[in-house]
């Protein structure tokens, strides 16, 4: 359970950098993972850090230690705007970092009144896919929706593709664009060949039952296959009714395991021999990351978003065009004798802490310097 920390009466003599990390709720999530993760973890002697919740701290499923954690018990952002305001007016940090889209709308608003601050907003997916498996107004607040990220003083995003479409879509200057991937931001043991299992495959999906995701395209391959399996699924959702609908029709509920949500998603990925992701779009895939991270390769349709970043076919994984390819993919990793170091050493080459913190230490201090705060 996060530790609530109050404010020093000596914070006016710290000389750090005072950021602000806002999320909506600490719920299982990959941006609550990733900003959580980056508050805490960021050099302490150079950033003053300050996460603000506006959910209930009955909520939170990470641990924040060691910055101050405030939370607003809202259920709405709507019914935040007055006290993220105040928020700000209060502690005055010289950054504010935002975590998802209707968050950011709010602090491109407020860029225009707290003149000082840098505001920054983290790109969550790629808008132009993931635009259409939600319902967000968007026809009724399109011209708000179109500007903001061009109020904002940056923009982080964590994959090329979403860097792309900001930059082509919203005419957006590449200057505002900051590129930096997720971190990996657990530490889970390695799996070993011995976990790897023989009669019966085992294959696993982990995310949000969301449209987006594609479960009903994993089901739908995976019921061609002409071998005894299990199918792991671990997440909930909106779309929960669909899915083990979809299952029951395709005959294969009997073959399906249900797990709502879990901290302890190493020791499933390693009972696994695949991971399987059917989605339409990512931003950047922690599950698949983490995965690789265990040494469970990973079967993914190729979609826009981080995903092709992470996976190397015949190295982690393989990325396919379509349905029938996909299974094929299947089948060819099934018939591949993985080496676990292998697959975990293809992501933390490139995606460690090590790696990607100092990334976000030099994009912070490179605002004091270019910015004069």
């Amino acid at each position: 359970m996060p530790k609530v920390f109050q404010l020093s009466n000596n914070t006016m003599k710290d000389k750090r950098l005072k950021i602000l990390f806002i999320l909506p709720s600490l719920k299982a999530g990959g941006a609550e993972r990733i900003i959580s993760f980056v508050s805490t973890s960021i050099d302490k002697t150079k950033f003053h850090s300050i996460l603000l919740v506006l959910g209930n701290i009955e909520d939170a499923v990470y641990p924040i230690d060691g910055i101050e954690v405030h939370y607003l018990s809202k259920k709405r952002l709507l019914h935040s705007i007055r006290e993220i305001f105040g928020f700000i007016r209060s502690q005055k940090p010289q950054v504010v970092v935002g975590s998802i889209a209707h968050v950011n709308r709010v602090l491109s608003v407020f860029r225009f009144i707290f003149r000082k601050v840098i505001f920054i907003g983290r790109e969550a997916s790629v808008d132009l896919i993931i635009a259409k498996y939600t319902n967000k107004n968007r026809v009724k607040y399109w011209k708000l929706y179109k500007n903001y990220y061009r109020n904002l003083h940056y923009v982080i995003c964590q994959s090329d593709d979403m860097a792309d479409d900001l930059v082509n879509r919203y005419n957006l200057s590449e200057e505002k664009i900051v590129l930096i991937n997720n971190p990996i931001s657990v530490d889970i043991p390695m799996k070993s060949n011995t976990e790897q299992s023989n009669d019966v495959k085992r294959f696993i999906t982990i995310g949000r039952f969301n449209l987006e995701k594609g479960h009903d395209r994993i089901l739908r391959t995976i019921s061609k296959l002409n071998i005894p399996f299990h199918y792991t699924l671990i997440g909930d959702g909106p779309e929960k009714q669909n899915i083990f609908d979809l299952a029951e029709e395709l005959q294969m509920r009997d073959k399906i395991s249900h797990i709502p949500y879990t901290d302890d998603v190493g020791k499933y990925l390693a009972q696994n021999d695949l991971f399987l992701q059917g989605s339409f779009v990512e931003g950047f895939p922690n599950t698949a990351l983490e995965s690789c991270v265990v040494g469970t390769p990973v079967v993914a349709f190729k979609c826009m978003g981080g995903t092709r970043e992470i996976i190397e076919n015949d190295i982690n994984g393989y990325i396919a065009n379509d349905t029938e390819a996909y299974l094929q993919c299947i089948k060819k990793a099934l018939n591949k004798d993985w080496d676990p170091s292998k697959v975990r050493h293809s992501v933390m080459r490139k995606f460690s802490k090590e790696i990607i913190l100092p990334q976000y230490e030099d994009f912070f201090q490179g605002l004091r310097e270019k910015h004069n705060i």
